[in-house]
């Protein structure tokens, strides 16, 4: 057992020292991190995407997803209009920095240390899984990303394949994607009445496209728990012949599933 996991004043000292040494290590860096935005489309749209705002999670407070709605709303601003121009890094808490109540932020669902809890700025995970989909569909380097140790609620309305997403919590625990290609890419994101969405673009047409393939699925049992596992591939064609470039293993899951599997069937 972690120090950490004994005593809570232990967990939030660790988690002040993650953070010094994520800004330190920022500061000491040769990255050129992704700062100019345009309030002006670049001219090729590489992939849009939407997720919905609300959806049944478990018997989780309805409220906390219309506080996620206002979270989103304040953190969709930092990022819409960033351009990542050619050897840039995108950064979600450079951009975004620390989600504070004095920024307008309030109480929304968290997943932190293996439980569902709630904490100001919940529900940012659902910006930073548009835009992991989104990045998998063009030429951006994944830099870094984390996901969910664990799976708390059983589907509702899912579109994207298990596992596909990203966690993010400041500053640590990142997102980052780097343009090593001669082209600028752009990040829009905005929120209906129902949806979150976004799409990327680039200043000049790319020359492949991308598809997304789930493969080897299943619930299994294992010492009395019960776990959900996949693989998310990658396709990668070239527009011109529709030829398969390459086929690439992006994401390999095996995550601990937090709620009866009977839940599936009602």
């Amino acid at each position: 057992m972690r120090l950490s996991q004994i005593h809570p004043s232990l967990y939030y000292l660790r988690v002040r020292q993650k953070r010094i040494a994520r800004h330190l290590s920022d500061l000491l860096s040769t990255k050129k991190f992704a700062r100019d935005k345009s309030i002006n489309n670049l001219p090729y749209k590489c992939k849009a995407h939407k997720s919905l705002l609300r959806r049944k999670l478990g018997a989780s407070d309805p409220s906390l997803q219309e506080g996620k709605v206002i979270n989103l709303q304040i953190a969709r601003q930092a990022i819409d209009g960033v351009l990542i121009n050619p050897n840039e890094t995108f950064s979600f808490w450079k951009l975004l920095g620390k989600t504070t109540s004095e920024k307008g932020y309030v109480e929304g669902l968290q997943l932190s240390r293996g439980e569902v809890k709630t904490g100001v700025g919940g529900g940012l995970c659902q910006l930073a899984n548009l835009l992991y989909w989104m990045v998998l569909h063009s030429p951006l380097e994944i830099a870094e990303r984390h996901h969910h140790s664990f799976d708390p609620f059983p589907d509702d309305r899912r579109v994207l394949p298990f596992g596909s997403g990203a966690s993010v919590f400041y500053n640590y625990v990142g997102l980052r994607f780097y343009n090593p290609t001669d082209r600028m890419f752009q990040f829009r994101v905005w929120l209906t009445e129902d949806y979150l969405q976004g799409a990327i673009y680039t200043d000049q047409e790319w020359n492949y496209s991308y598809h997304i393939t789930e493969k080897k699925h299943q619930f299994l049992q294992q010492n009395g728990k019960n776990y959900r596992k996949n693989e998310i591939w990658r396709n990668i064609f070239d527009k011109c012949t529709g030829n398969l470039v390459t086929e690439e293993l992006v994401i390999k899951n095996f995550s601990e599933v937090k709620y009866s599997l009977s839940d599936l069937h009602n």
